[in-house]
């Protein structure tokens, strides 16, 4: 059984982070694992020692990590995505069903299959309400709009 080439080390090393990169994603071991299997590949076509390929792979590594920065730092947020982690304000707009009356101080609707404290309204149990704002736990709601009959 023989011995790999450098280049092959290389080229392993690389397609190692790239996995590590699929198994833990944070973006950054992408670029290195590019850089690693762009040297090896230039070490086998050249043949290349270690202190070239070494200096290779600093280079490869970053000039990777600098198009990757450009690449990920211009990419807008979707004005749809705007509150993605707030998930109290993808609750505003949506509608709820008093299930006790709700006034400016207090109440409680149900909101999918579960119940939150309200206030504003005013509205009877059994009403339908529009979610206008959360403050901490407590959903601000108005009556719903009345459906043309």
């Amino acid at each position: 059984m023989g011995t790999l080439e450098p280049g092959w080390w290389w080229i392993i090393g690389g397609l190692a982070l790239l996995i590590g990169e699929i198994v833990a994603p944070g973006i950054f071991l992408l670029f290195i694992g590019a850089a690693a299997v762009l040297t090896g590949l230039f070490v086998l076509l050249l043949g290349l020692g270690l202190a070239p390929a070494l200096a290779l792979f600093a280079i490869y590594t970053a000039l990777a990590v600098y198009a990757g920065r450009k690449v990920y730092a211009n990419r807008p947020v979707a004005a749809s995505a705007k509150h993605l982690n707030d998930r109290a304000a993808q609750l505003v707009g949506r509608g709820a069903v008093v299930v006790r009356a709700v006034d400016s101080h207090d109440g409680r609707v149900r909101l999918g299959d579960s119940e939150w404290s309200a206030r504003g309204g005013p509205a009877a149990e059994g009403e339908r309400v529009e979610i206008i704002g959360v403050e901490g736990n407590c959903l601000i709601v108005e009556a719903a709009p009345k459906l043309a009959q």
